[in-house]
This record gives structure tokens, sequence and C-alpha cells, in this order.
């Protein structure tokens, strides 16, 4: 009788942790990870542009932050009043919510409304949510923390589509305009300017687009003697001399959504990630190495998102502002008709570097967190066929992402080194201004 109450014991014992199991997947920073990566893959296989890539990204990582920051109010602030017309989201009334769960379903929910590929989604977040309840997540948990999750979801997309961005996809193209110094489409494909009305969306940090406009691009001159054909002719010597570690970098942070390639009369393309996309990539890296928990995880995410949202608003206010013309396009004019730079020029004007700016303005916010001396092996690029890099710090990383586009061959001089000034103005005053840490 004793061993058979022993038995009875042992099998209850064994059956409660059997049901409990779902809890450790749901503390585990790796399940945000996974509806991260997935949010990742399905923008690449869209192929967002990436001022609207850094759109995808910001809402859906808000909507986790505001409901972790619900469960952890003493140590996670509201962004209620800090973020540009953002009220408060609804009280959780319901004790059986999970609000990890409660978090990733938030993200899922807005992240659907913001691609074209939703069964991508749906397809991962059934298999999410198939796996919690094999391992015993109650019914009556889900349900609550879906409901929350969704009423949080809600409030963050009636707030998302006050951002003018439905506005702006009815807007006029740009008119191309004939004068030597203003940008014009590139080869291969010569297309449209991607977002020429991106100035439009609402900050959300920023005072405004034009917050922190650069100083004024060199004027366009072909004259030998003239500081702007000094730099011209640097971007055409360094591509036609490069070594290889300067085409490694460049290639590495090339970071272009749709690159197409021409053989004859033959056409194809590949997609990679966004160059936001490769900085959401670096916080995942740095989450892990740091052992960063659930919330402190949706946390990193959620500062870089933001500052990489409004760089991007702060660097196309300024490209659309100043239209300046891509080298490519006056070296095949006036210097040499057969010269390609290393990397596919972007559909968009020249000044300031976007990669200079939400680069530095990204890696500010990581630093924020994580501090100066982060080294760490970047492997974002790896299942795109690049290798891995190394760095010592976010700010290495960001000024090697800057002095890439020169290498590439689309970019002068002066777009990289006022896009860092432009980068780092930006990343500080988000510093200053935004706190998600009591």
């Amino acid at each position: 009788m004793k061993n058979r109450y022993l038995i009875i014991l042992l099998i209850v014992v064994t059956s409660c942790q059997s049901n409990d199991k779902y809890k450790d997947s749901l503390n585990d920073p790796e399940t945000f990870q996974y509806a991260i990566k997935t949010l990742t893959d399905i923008i690449v296989y869209d192929i967002f542009s990436p001022p609207v890539a850094s759109r995808v990204y910001v809402y859906p990582t808000i909507a986790a932050y505001q409901v972790i920051q619900k469960q952890n109010d003493s140590t996670y602030l509201d962004l209620a009043d800090q973020l540009k017309g953002l009220d408060r989201v609804p009280d959780n009334k319901n004790e059986k919510v999970n609000y990890n769960l409660a978090a990733i379903h938030s993200f899922f929910t807005i992240s659907r409304k913001l691609i074209f590929s939703e069964d991508k989604l749906n397809n991962a977040q059934d298999k999410l949510y198939d796996k919690l309840r094999s391992e015993g997540l109650p019914r009556s948990v889900m349900n609550a923390s879906f409901e929350y999750g969704e009423l949080v979801a809600k409030h963050i997309m009636n707030w998302a589509n006050k951002d003018n961005y439905s506005q702006t996809r009815t807007f006029s193209k740009y008119t191309i305009r004939n004068e030597t110094e203003f940008w014009k489409p590139t080869p291969p494909d010569y297309m449209d300017g991607i977002e020429p009305h991106w100035k439009e969306i609402r900050t959300l940090v920023l005072d405004s687009a034009d917050h922190f406009i650069p100083k004024p691009p060199l004027q366009v001159s072909l004259n030998p003697n003239s500081e702007f054909n000094n730099q011209l002719m640097e971007v055409y010597n360094i591509v036609n001399e490069l070594n290889d570690d300067q085409a490694g970098i460049a290639k590495f942070w090339d970071c272009n959504p749709y690159l197409s390639h021409h053989r004859g009369h033959a056409m194809f393309a590949t997609k990679k990630i966004s160059p936001g996309g490769h900085w959401i990539g670096i916080t995942a890296i740095a989450t892990r190495k740091s052992n960063s928990d659930f919330a402190q995880t949706i946390n990193a995410y959620t500062n870089v998102s933001i500052s990489l949202f409004d760089a991007f608003i702060s660097c196309w206010d300024e490209k659309w502002r100043s239209l300046t013309v891509r080298p490519e396009t006056l070296i095949n004019e006036f210097v040499d008709e057969k010269w390609v730079p290393l990397l596919q020029t972007p559909p968009f004007p020249e000044y300031t570097s976007g990669h200079s700016v939400i680069s530095t303005a990204a890696a500010l916010s990581l630093t924020k967190i994580y501090g100066d001396n982060f080294d760490f092996v970047d492997t974002t690029e790896v299942e795109y066929g690049l290798p891995i890099r190394k760095f010592n710090s976010f700010i290495h990383a960001s000024e090697e992402a800057a002095i890439s586009r020169l290498y590439g061959g689309i970019h002068y001089r002066m777009a990289i080194d006022e896009g860092i000034i432009q980068g780092r103005k930006i990343g500080n005053y988000i510093n200053e201004k935004l706190r998600t840490i009591n």
C-alpha cells in the first residue's frame, strides 16, 4: 500500500511538472526572438523598402513592450506621453493573463496588419502556440492572454494608423529634374525614387522630420579643382582600386532588399535584409550575449526600433530636400560610361547616407543599454552567404557600415561624414528623451 501511494504521488508530481513546461518556454527570451526572426524573414520575402521596413518593426515591438511594462511597471516606464500621440494602453483585469504570451500575441497581431504574407506569419504563430499547448498551456490562460494581447494591439494599431502612412500611399511620385546636380534613376532598373514623401510620417521622439537638418551638401561642380569633383573622383578611384577587405566590408553591409541581376535578356532578383534589419539582427546578438531576460530583450528591441524609425524619417527628409545626384550618374556621363559601382545603387537621392544615419543612431541605442566596449561577432549576414565580422563595439560596427558605402561606390564622403553627425544627433537626442528603464 505504501509503494502504491508513492507511485501515485510520483505520477501526480510528474504530471504537474509536464503541465508547467510552457512557463519555461514563455519565460525564455528565445520565444520572443522567434517572433522577431519570423517578422524579419517576412520583411525580406515581401521586399519592403528600408523606411517601410522600419515601420513594420517598430509598432509590433512597441505593442509587446507596452504589455510587458504593465507587468513590470516598477522596472519599465510607460511609453505613453513619451511617444507622439500615444495614450496609455488599457489595464489588464484578468489574473489568468500570462504577460509574456500576451506580448507575443500582440506582436504577431500587429505584424499581421503590416505585412503581405499573412500565411507565413500564421504558420509560424500556429507552430509556436501548438508547442505551448503540448507543454501544458491551459486554455484559460491562453484565451485570457490572447484577449489582452489583442486589446493592446488594437490600441497600438489605432495609434499607428494616425502616422500619415496611408495618406502618403496616395501622394505623387517624384518628377525627375533634368539639371545635372539633381538625382536621377540609376542602372540597371532605373527605378522610381523610393518614398519621396517619407518626411510626412509622424516621428516618435524627434520633434519633426527636420529636427536635425544636416549642413547642405557640397555644390555639384565638375571643375577639376572643386572639392565636389575631388570627392566624385575619390569614389571612382576607390572602386577601381578596391582591396579584398574593402570589398568584403562593402558587400557585408550592402543590405539591399531587392538586388536585380541581368544576364543578357534574362533578369532575376535576390532578396536580403534591409539596413534596419541588419541592426535588428545585431540586437538579437547583443541580447543573447548579455543573457538578457524576456523583458530586457523586448526593451532592447524597442529602443533600437524607435531609433531606426525616427532616423529613417530624418534621413529621408534630407535626401528629398537636397536631391543630390548619385556618383554613378555623373561618372557614367562625364568620366567613364562603362564604370559600374561595386554595389547596386539604391533608388533614392544620395545625401545623406542612410547607412551612416541609421547605423549610428541604432549603435547609440545599443550602447546606452549594453555599454561602450561590447565586442561581438556579427553573424547577421551568414544566411545570405556572407562571412562573419567581428566588432569591438556597436560604434565600431556603425562606422564600418558608414564607410562601406564609399567602398561600394554609391556615396560621396560628404554623405557619409554628415550622415554620421546626423545619426549621432538623433541617437543622443533619443537616448536623452526616451526612458524605458526606471
